[in-house]
């Protein structure tokens, strides 16, 4: 899964970046541009149920699930039009599954903003505007292909024609193709064969001071700002502090937990950015275990048995024969899979079988 960070240039989007991947090379200075190419860091999913696991089975190998985070450099108006390297900005976050869209809320006269001071609202609008522009132009494009393919008699391309002519209409008028799916009842599927960008997912990371973020400073006008944005499209908000994060990851491990607990916080931003991203995208986990390997798999909910089998391998799900599959929590509660198939814990579920988060599964198969 690859996320990728946008905003306008100096919110924090390197600093953030470089805290959540403990990376340390995303440049971060108090100009515009001091990203040009993107930076990309893999974190590693935090699964405290690995670790029950890895010690039942003593693996010789741990694998949790993975999460790609890249650092995009920061756009500008007109950045659709190439304003600031803005085209391949833009190329950039066109291979995300989603957009971390870094929002500045904080006041800091030593930290330049390119539009003079932070204005959340303004700042989002930028930005949402230049995908929007950027979606109009390949929105044209697909119009005029299905177009020439509609003469020849062709109701699918004829289809195609009226539903994005109506979208270019919507993207015109500022609005996102996200909403236009929403209100017009279209397949999201044929929304999303077009690669747009603003029908892509978004968290909006709020990006506030320590003071303010830790409650000291009291209410911060610029995050309820965003908080009332991003209701109007069912957005996800995530307040954070690149500042804080950026502190956090310059503790050793074993103070990081009390650190968090001084500032009245019960998990990093990294964390709650990755609950953020799951939920956001609508995923979950499945494990596998045994002495050679515990691994985490990362799929979407409501997928099936022998579609999540074909994550391992595609043989798995080409000759699939059944899924034997225990809740982690009962598993854990029983303290080993024996116990457990003692106690009828241990299913054999079928083709039909919708995988469940936590679900701890042996596939059968024959190829």
């Amino acid at each position: 899964m690859k996320l990728g960070i946008v905003g306008l240039p100096n919110v924090g989007k390197s600093t953030l970046f470089n805290a959540i991947t403990e990376a340390q090379n995303a440049e971060s200075a108090n100009y515009p541009f001091c990203t040009i190419d993107p930076n990309v860091g893999t974190v590693a999913v935090p699964d405290g149920r690995l670790d029950f696991l890895t010690e039942l089975y003593s693996p010789k190998k741990v694998t949790p699930a993975v999460i790609e985070f890249v650092d995009i450099a920061g756009l500008v108006r007109g950045a659709h039009a190439g304003e600031g390297l803005g085209n391949q900005f833009l190329s950039h976050i066109r291979q995300t599954a989603a957009i971390i869209h870094v929002v500045r809320c904080f006041d800091d006269d030593n930290i330049i903003h390119v539009e003079g001071k932070p204005d959340p609202i303004r700042d989002i609008g930028i930005i949402e505007l230049e995908l929007i522009m950027g979606d109009m132009d390949v929105v044209k494009r697909r119009i005029e292909k299905n177009q020439k393919v509609a003469k020849s008699g062709d109701k699918q391309a004829k289809w195609e024609v009226e539903v994005f002519e109506a979208l270019y209409k919507h993207l015109d008028a500022g609005e996102s193709a996200r909403s236009f799916a929403a209100e017009k009842d279209i397949d999201m599927e044929l929304i999303l064969s077009a690669d747009l960008l603003s029908a892509k997912p978004v968290i909006y990371a709020a990006n506030m001071d320590e003071a303010s973020f830790t409650g000291e400073a009291g209410v911060n006008p610029y995050y309820d700002q965003v908080v009332a944005h991003a209701a109007k499209e069912n957005a996800q908000v995530l307040p954070i502090s690149a500042k804080v994060e950026q502190e956090i990851v310059q503790l050793p491990l074993e103070e990081r937990t009390m650190f968090l607990e001084e500032l009245g916080l019960e998990s990093s931003g990294l964390d709650r950015l990755i609950q953020c991203s799951y939920t956001l995208l609508g995923l979950i986990s499945f494990l596998t275990a045994g002495p050679e390997e515990v691994r985490a798999w990362t799929i979407t909910r409501g997928t099936k048995a022998p579609q999540a089998a074909g994550k391992i391998h595609t043989d798995f799900e080409r000759g699939f024969i059944r899924a034997e599959v225990v809740a982690y929590d009962d598993l854990k509660a029983e303290g080993d899979m024996n116990a457990c198939k003692a106690k009828g814990l241990v299913r054999s579920e079928g083709k039909e079988y919708v995988m469940q988060d936590g679900d701890v599964v042996l596939f059968r198969f024959n190829v």
